[in-house]
């Protein structure tokens, strides 16, 4: 799946700099608090961990860190939280070179706490039948709107989008196409683990997100802390 906004969100990030030393437009409004961002990361995570549920128990795919996980999760039987977790480890490097230490540093509670949040989110919530297309279709909803309570607070789920966002500075290699074949390899390897249909609606889940963040999130729109 490739999330483009969330791209363009973190590229915006890129050229502006870090949340400490460029703050964003409007500059007459007023700053985030630190509770406004601990309430701000623990929903976020929350809800992106429900939407990441839905599609776990409908075993459907989505791309990014996220899907790599999943992919893993499907093949090996591992805790899905424990893989996102220790997946996205190498890339707070490139986050704290790229984007500064004040992005980095909620990014990481956030994938901390999302990681948490779906190892317990199916012991709070038992589902004996879900139908893929809604779970897709909720996933792909409630993922997004996670996402927008992130990147509000300047934030995210790190993973791949830092990487492309490198590979594209360093290498000149442009980071859109980079995450389109990223997400594509990872839709790819899971058709032994899963069926053409379940990806098929796997890309429903992933339009709602896209649709989304497209939608809803303007970088620069908000002041930040």
């Amino acid at each position: 799946m490739r999330i483009s906004p969330l791209y363009m969100t973190m590229n915006a990030l890129s050229r502006n700099g870090s949340a400490a030393t460029q703050p964003s437009k409007p500059k007459t409004a007023p700053r985030h608090t630190l509770f406004d961002d601990l309430q701000a990361l623990v929903s976020g995570a929350l809800l992106v961990a429900l939407g990441v549920t839905l599609l776990g128990q409908a075993r459907l795919m989505t791309g990014g860190t996220v899907g790599l996980a999943f992919l893993l999760h499907y093949y090996s039987g591992l805790p899905f939280g424990a893989l996102f977790f220790c997946l996205n480890l190498p890339f707070y490097y490139l986050a704290v070179k790229k984007l500064g230490w004040t992005f980095t540093l909620k990014t990481m509670a956030a994938i901390s706490l999302m990681a948490l949040f779906s190892e317990w989110m199916p012991q709070m919530i038992r589902l004996d039948r879900i139908e893929p297309v809604y779970a897709a279709t909720m996933g792909g909803l409630l993922a997004g709107v996670g996402l927008l309570a992130l990147f509000r607070h300047r934030a995210s789920l790190g993973g791949f989008n830092v990487f492309v966002l490198y590979l594209q500075e360093r290498f000149g290699i442009r980071a859109g196409l980079t995450q389109l074949i990223l997400d594509a390899i990872i839709l790819m390897a899971s058709i032994p683990v899963i069926t053409l249909r379940s990806v098929a609606i796997s890309l429903v889940g992933a339009a709602v997100l896209n649709l989304t963040l497209a939608v809803n999130h303007r970088p620069g729109r908000y002041a930040t802390s």
